[in-house]
């Protein structure tokens, strides 16, 4: 047997230079992290269109504050309906301090009678007339010509047409 040689034993000793060539290979795959730019500006678009829908939902929460408030009051004045002119007093005073939020630049607050009357069909269309005529006239009548059940349910429809 003959021995080997060391110049047959080893190709890169070879005259032969494709010999020498390794085969094609691909990059290592890159990983998820860190992001290509695009994704950072996507993530940050998105970052700033939450926050801004959170401060937008925020603020109107903040603003739509006196709306729930006064429909906490006006269930309270429902509990206790009575046919009295002091129950129709604070129902005419509870939509005037909300009218008083609501539409501040019509002074809503100073208003009486026919005024208050036409104030409160104009804001919200839906109401009868005649209903809203009888709700602010109960406050001075010592016999109401509407139930208290029916002024609250007109109460409660005028501040559900209320919205900011």
């Amino acid at each position: 047997m003959k021995p080997m040689t060391q110049a047959t034993s080893n190709p890169m000793n070879s005259g032969d230079p494709l010999a020498q060539l390794r085969d094609i290979h691909l990059p290592e795959p890159g990983g998820f992290w860190p992001p290509a730019p695009g994704w950072w500006i996507v993530a940050a678009l998105i970052l700033v269109l939450v926050g801004a829908l959170v401060f937008w939902l925020w603020r109107r929460h903040q603003r739509n504050r006196w709306l729930r408030a006064a429909r906490a009051e006006l269930d309270q004045l429902g509990a206790r309906a009575e046919a009295s002119p002091a129950w129709f007093t604070e129902l005419n005073a509870l939509l005037k301090r909300c009218a008083r939020q609501r539409y501040p630049e019509q002074r809503p607050h100073a208003l009486s009678g026919a005024q208050w009357r036409d104030f409160l069909t104009h804001t919200q269309k839906k109401l009868d007339p005649q209903a809203v005529n009888a709700l602010v006239e109960a406050a001075w009548s010592p016999s109401p010509a509407i139930d208290p059940q029916a002024a609250h349910s007109l109460a409660a429809r005028w501040l559900g047409g209320q919205k900011c």
